[in-house]
């Protein structure tokens, strides 16, 4: 909404302020503000002259005349203009030598087309009246010559641009923000709406509501005689640029005009096209109505309308149609004032992708007593500019509507903003925005409910209950017609808060209630994701859409759980329609991304839930209905409907993961260091990770690992896969060559039991080496699980550190080299105990591996 100031001072006696305090008080106030402009600031030297004669000039490629002007000075100037829109005796404004136009635009004394242009005659546009104009501005005959025309045409002002959010609709007019800003600066305030229209002589056009719950008042009024030749003043229309809308006709200019200054939009008909009653309904089926901008549009069932016998001929609200359009001949005129549904205006809108200025304003909320006034506004305007004559009669079709009134206690605001505002300031700022305060409850209209569907009224019969008051002293509000948004006690108190001024209010720190903080899945979360940077991997956040090619790029094949997925209704790219179901789709993109520019060294992590449905799960969820709660029944489809979503943790790494430099060589990313990633979060929970040998859709089909912990039964339980991604994978999303990636479930990584403290001893550590030799297929956990096992209790840990494969063990074997470290909680271990605790565990390792020992 852009605001000349101008404007605004007609209705509020501002003090002497500039634009940025005004838009500093209104920002104080809850206006968004976007901008402050100035306009015709640095227009100078530019006087009111007239055309004494002109001379055609021939031989141009466009018509050039070269005029003689008079300015009020003794000598006249000759002027050489490019526009024939003038006469002789034409009274224009000239830019003199030395003017300077908007944008700096300095003007002087040159030589052009052969003659000598001692200035200019300036069109709206070079005014900064408009943005453009087909020929320049011809002022009225009795415009004092030589005066200045900033002053006399009142160019110079300071236009306030704001943001009008969904709840200050009334502010979409001069009216609602001159009220703003009249409380802002405690000054009186003069409503244009404050108009006394004729008495009631019978209707001016048949009309009548045939839905009241699409429109609840319907005001016609008419004009005859007007002039379709007049054109709209110049401080018309110097205002209507200076708000934001182009000027059109003096019929259009003048509806526009009015909404902008009150709120209240309206439309003009030509009355020589209507055709019987006028009746506002909604949409019947097949109807189409061709709209103003030429386009002929499928009516909806829940369309809103205004009718004639014809059929449509107006999209409430929105558009009218082209058929009753005023035109060149239109010499009678209906002007149409209506209060619409906001919600059905808005839905309309919507539903065509049909925005207009007077669409913004219904949905937002109009004021439902502004069509009386503002019909004999727009009358009273058409006749003193264009020469028409006010029908008698005005015609009003209304559904009753009760008031809705809110009782709340009068400390309400207090409690709300922590700090005492008192009885007195709450009342006074209520009345300030027009609200109606009364003493005590509201009467028995209220003890019905908390709705305002059948009597308007808010019901307080339970405030003791709902707001903690008992005992409080109770005021009831009637908000005022233009302000609908104002249903619920915490709406008042926001009216007090802002108004008495936000920096106010107090910066307390709410206080944590006991008990309260992070669950041991969130805890557990935040650990991992500190192991994983810890180790050397970046965060990233991606989509957690996926699309079709995602599964295939994934050789997922036929049946895979993960290609049953959750299909938006409504998602941002047709391309990645479903949720996803595993996270690494994301990851890889990321990846891909990060190559492309230049980053080939990558290793990136993300934590977040996956959406994996139920096999039995309906195709669709079920739409509630929002007219009662939901029945036990409804609630549980619902929940069968919605997917099973498991929180995952996965890695992908490429390039170097140990990068080389002056140091020495660095170390390319492989699949065990996505399986070292998997064991770093896994002793942030506590538990030892299991790996083994497995073949799992998108890793390499002999680099894979199956990721278990152990389960309740004793049982290993699957809970990820980690290694190396399959070649066509990496091709498909265009990877560096090996890149390894890891997939965990962190819901699954509970320990079976209390998470013990582990005992710290004060006895050294006896460390013995071991070296087995075993079949080329045998995986090294189940060696380590035999020799874990077979140690005993005094095993503090295991460390494979070499693996051998050669000559020297045998063709089809390899060789294990480990470390065990043993170490007893009260006591320094001999050599004897050492040395028997590494024979039992490899004695364990030889009888389910079949491992020897190395160089027996």
């Amino acid at each position: 909404m852009k605001v000349p100031l101008s404007w605004l001072r007609e209705y509020v006696d501002l003090p002497a302020v500039t634009a940025h305090e005004v838009a500093e008080r209104l920002t104080a106030a809850g206006l968004k503000l976007e901008s402050v402009s100035s306009h015709g600031h640095e227009i100078k030297n530019v006087v009111v002259g007239r055309v004494l004669e002109f001379e055609e000039l021939a031989g141009f490629k466009k018509p050039i005349r070269h005029c003689r002007v008079e300015v009020g000075e003794a000598t006249p100037r000759e002027i050489v203009c490019g526009a024939v829109n003038f006469s002789v005796g034409a009274v224009v404004p000239v830019a003199l030598p030395g003017a300077v136009l908007p944008g700096g635009f300095e003007i002087g004394s040159r030589k052009t087309y052969g003659r000598l242009s001692d200035g200019m005659i300036c069109s709206e546009a070079e005014l900064g009246i408009a943005e453009s104009s087909p020929g320049i501005l011809v002022l009225p005959q009795d415009t004092p010559i030589g005066a200045d025309v900033v002053e006399l045409l009142g160019l110079r002002d300071d236009v306030l641009e704001l943001e009008i959010t969904p709840d200050m609709g009334y502010a979409l007019s001069i009216r609602g923000v001159a009220r703003e800003a009249a409380i802002a600066f405690d000054v009186p305030f003069r409503d244009p709406a404050a108009v006394q229209p004729p008495a009631d002589s019978g209707p001016s056009w048949p009309a009548s509501i045939a839905d009241p719950s699409a429109c609840d008042r319907f005001v016609l009024r008419s004009v005859s005689g007007f002039d379709p030749a007049a054109e709209s003043p110049l401080w018309m229309r110097v205002r209507l640029a200076r708000a934001g809308m182009r000027s059109v006709s003096l019929a259009v200019d003048v509806t526009n005009y009015v909404m902008l200054e009150l709120g209240q939009p309206l439309h003009a008909f030509d009355r020589s096209r209507l055709s019987g009653e006028i009746v506002v309904r909604r949409a019947r089926p097949g109807e189409t109505l061709e709209t103003l901008d030429h386009v002929v549009r499928t009516l909806h069932a829940e369309d809103i309308l205004i009718t004639d016998d014809s059929g449509p001929i107006s999209m409430a609200g929105t558009m009218g149609g082209l058929h009753t359009e005023i035109s060149g001949d239109s010499i009678d005129i209906v002007i149409e004032a209506a209060h619409f549904s906001a919600t059905g205006i808005a839905r309309e809108s919507r539903r065509h992708n049909l925005v207009s200025e007077a669409s913004k304003r219904f949905e937002r909320g109009v004021d439902r007593e502004l069509p009386l006034a503002a019909s004999w506004r727009a009358v009273q305007l058409l006749a003193d500019l264009g020469g028409a004559v006010a029908d008698p009669g005005v015609t009003q079709a209304e559904v009753e509507v009760a008031p809705v009134t809110i009782t709340i206690p009068a400390g309400h605001p207090d409690r709300v903003a922590g700090m005492r505002y008192g009885r007195e300031t709450v009342i006074r700022r209520l009345e300030q925005v027009g609200c109606t305060v009364t003493e005590g409850a509201a009467g028995p209209a209220a003890a019905g409910g908390h709705g305002v569907a059948a009597t308007g009224v808010v019901s307080t019969s339970d405030l003791a209950g709902r707001l903690a008051v008992q005992g409080d002293d109770l005021i009831t509000v009637t908000p005022p017609t233009w302000r609908p948004d104002l249903t619920d006690p915490n709406d008042l108190a926001e009216e007090v808060i802002r108004l008495e001024g936000y920096d106010r209010l107090p910066s307390v720190l709410p206080h944590a209630p006991a008990g309260a903080g992070l669950t041991e899945t969130q805890r557990l979360r935040r650990r991992a994701g500190r192991a994983l940077a810890l180790s050397g991997y970046v965060e990233v956040l991606a989509y957690p859409f996926i699309g079709a090619r995602d599964l295939d790029d994934l050789l997922l094949p036929e049946g895979d759980p993960r290609r049953r997925v959750t299909r938006l209704v409504n998602p941002l790219s047709e391309d990645e329609p479903y949720m996803r179901t595993t996270l690494l789709p994301g990851l890889l993109k990321t990846l891909a991304r990060n190559v492309g520019r230049g980053f080939p060294d990558v290793a990136l992590f993300e934590t977040g839930l996956v959406y994996r449905p139920e096999p039995d799960a309906p195709a669709a969820a079920p739409v509630l209905a929002v007219d009662r709660r939901p029945t036990e029944e409804e609630l549980a489809e619902v929940e069968r409907a919605l997917p099973r979503q498991p929180v995952r943790v996965a890695v992908v790494l490429a390039g170097e993961f140990e990068r080389s430099g002056w140091w020495g060589k660095g170390r390319e990313a492989s699949w065990a260091d996505a399986i070292e990633a998997a064991r770093a979060v896994a002793r942030e929970a506590g538990i030892d990770l299991g790996v083994r040998a497995d073949r799992h859709e998108p890793w390499h089909p002999g680099r894979c690992a199956a990721l278990t912990v152990p389960g309740d039964d004793g049982e290993p339980v699957l809970v990820g896969h980690a290694g190396e991604l399959h070649p066509r994978v990496v091709e498909a999303y265009g990877l560096p060559p090996r890149t390894a990636a890891m997939e965990l479930e962190l819901s699954l990584l509970r320990p079976s039991g209390p998470v013990e403290t582990p005992a710290v001893s004060a006895y050294p550590v006896a460390t013995q080496d071991v070296a087995l030799i075993v079949p080329s297929g045998t995986p090294e956990a189940d060696v380590a699980a035999a020799l874990r096992d077979g140690a005993g209790d005094l095993l503090e840990s295991i460390r494979l550190f070499d693996v051998y494969t050669g000559p020297q063990v045998g063709e089809g074997n390899k060789s294990l080299a480990y470390t065990l470290r043993f170490r007893a909680a009260d006591r320094t271990l001999t050599v004897e105990e050492t040395t028997a605790a590494r024979d039992a565990a490899v004695a364990v390792a030889a009888e389910r591996t079949g491992a020897q020992l190395r160089g027996a």
